[in-house]
């Protein structure tokens, strides 16, 4: 008894110093983010003796940001487009999710079969034939492009339908004999129970749209419509980069993303093992 105890100690032991490993080689990148934010060009690559906080930290870095570029500008955009996707990806992943698991139609299988399978597309295949068609709409250069690519997604209506199906079908029939409608059921019923995996869903959409550089590379030229990822591009030149400047703005740019998972972490966990994706 007492040789599986120890043994089940020291598995428990090595288990935890992995992951505090793994977790120390994560966070060193964001803690050289943090330092050179307050670094001039010059400490930025400064690695002998390398030190984390310099003697006269650059706090203006933080000020530079929003007069050097218009910054202020560029997270309105990155906002309003990540509300807006995030929002739509929400209604459309979430209604059609639950046509798929609790209606029942001609070819629904096949269907969500073929929608799916769309996950498996790398988008770089499809992209310019997406950009042709945004151009012919008269979308370019417009942020309702954007909008209109990113309002749904084939992973969104996976996740939702594998959370739906978790609920029971009685649940949806005693409503229909109650006289409720479809959409009534939907508003009512099932999104008030779907907290967990629509947070889930949240944080895995406002991140991805937050952080998106391609797509706007692609569809936004005018300066005045550009996102935050555009915008801290701007501060490397042909011949030199502010790296100080730039290192600042992005963790400016991290914080709506923090403050988004912080508050949805709660239901984080919960909505990953509840949907089916847990490994």
């Amino acid at each position: 008894m007492k040789s599986a105890h120890k043994k089940a100690v020291f598995g428990k032991v090595i288990v935890y110093a992995i992951l505090i490993l793994i977790a120390v080689v994560m966070i060193i990148p964001f803690l050289w983010m943090l330092s050179a934010s307050i670094k001039s060009d010059r400490e930025v690559f400064q690695m002998n003796p390398f030190v984390w906080i310099p003697a006269n930290p650059k706090w203006d870095n933080y000020v530079k940001i929003w007069t050097k570029i218009p910054f202020g500008r560029f997270v309105g955009n990155t906002v309003y487009l990540t509300l807006i996707v995030t929002f739509l990806q929400l209604l459309t992943s979430s209604f059609a999710a639950y046509s798929f698991a609790k209606l029942d139609f001609r070819h629904k299988n096949g269907l969500f079969l073929a929608y799916i399978a769309t996950i498996a597309m790398p988008w770089q295949v499809y992209m310019v034939p997406q950009f042709i068609m945004m151009r012919r709409m008269g979308l370019n250069d417009k942020l309702l492009a954007m909008i209109c690519l990113q309002a749904f997604s084939a992973f969104g209506v996976f996740m939702m339908k594998q959370f739906y199906e978790g609920i029971p079908d009685d649940l949806c029939e005693a409503a229909r004999i109650d006289g409720m409608s479809e959409y009534r059921i939907y508003a009512s019923i099932m999104l008030p129970l779907s907290k967990p995996a629509l947070s889930t869903l949240t944080i895995f959409t406002f991140v991805a749209t937050w952080n998106d550089y391609l797509g706007p590379l692609i569809y936004l030229k005018s300066q005045e419509k550009k996102t935050i990822q555009l915008g801290l591009k701007m501060f490397i030149s042909q011949y030199s980069s502010d790296y100080g400047l730039i290192m600042a703005g992005s963790v400016l740019s991290l914080i709506p993303v923090l403050i988004v998972f912080l508050v949805l972490q709660k239901y984080f966990v919960e909505g990953v093992a509840s949907t089916g994706l847990k490994g």
